[in-house]
């Protein structure tokens, strides 16, 4: 088992993904809440606004489904292991997500400062009220880019790392577009991460198991 965690473990989304926890966590010890959230929020600029409204569709089911498929026309993608990795890493946290959600039921931004002018708000954007913690997109994100760099042929695991930003800049987009605030993507984006793994890790055990038995069957035929 310990073999099968080292192999799904890509350096190139890992380190960068431990050096978050390890800055987010810093920041939420030493900054409050406002102040983390409108460091983000206040650096706007109309270029920014379409690309953060573009970029935090990474998030979103649809898209990520439409990757998906995308991906599934390559031969390395091509197999049923991608396609469940795929299918569960994508409901399983999301679902969690959403439990804690409704469980919380905490206030979004734009509840919390009460539509306070200094708040920067695309007027095209929907104003969300409630069930802010933690992020939907954030967790989305980070639940199929590690999935994708855990079962990324050897090659090609460099990748990783423009993974890793896409989800990051996801949870970034969200504190940016007023949606959420910073700890609700921090949190997002580790049950997204820890969830995917284990799921990637639990699906290669039952490929490589599988393929053990397959290996004995033919050396005692």
């Amino acid at each position: 088992m310990k073999t099968v965690i080292i192999n799904q473990l890509n350096p190139y989304f890992f380190i960068p993904f431990v050096l978050w926890c390890i800055a987010g966590a810093f920041l939420l010890w030493q900054f409050d809440t406002r102040t983390l959230f409108s460091f983000i929020n206040q650096h706007y600029h109309p270029f920014s606004d379409v690309a953060m409204v573009c970029i935090t569709r990474l998030g979103e089911g649809l898209t990520l489904v439409i990757i998906g498929l995308i991906l599934f026309y390559f031969k390395p993608f091509r197999n049923p292991w991608f396609f469940f990795a795929a299918i569960l890493s994508c409901l399983i946290p999301s679902l969690l997500t959403q439990l804690i959600k409704y469980q919380i039921g905490a206030s979004r931004p734009m509840v919390v400062y009460e539509n306070q002018p200094w708040v920067h708000h695309l007027k095209s954007w929907a104003l969300l009220h409630n069930n802010s913690f933690p992020s939907g997109h954030t967790t989305g994100a980070f639940s199929f880019f590690c999935m994708l760099a855990c079962v990324l042929p050897v090659r090609y695991r460099a990748w990783g790392l423009f993974l890793f930003f896409f989800a990051l800049a996801t949870g970034y987009s969200r504190v940016y577009l007023a949606a959420h605030f910073f700890a609700d993507v921090y949190v997002g984006s580790i049950i997204g991460t820890v969830v995917s793994f284990m799921i990637c890790v639990l699906i290669y055990y039952i490929r490589y198991r599988k393929q053990q038995k397959a290996d004995f069957s033919l050396q005692n035929d």
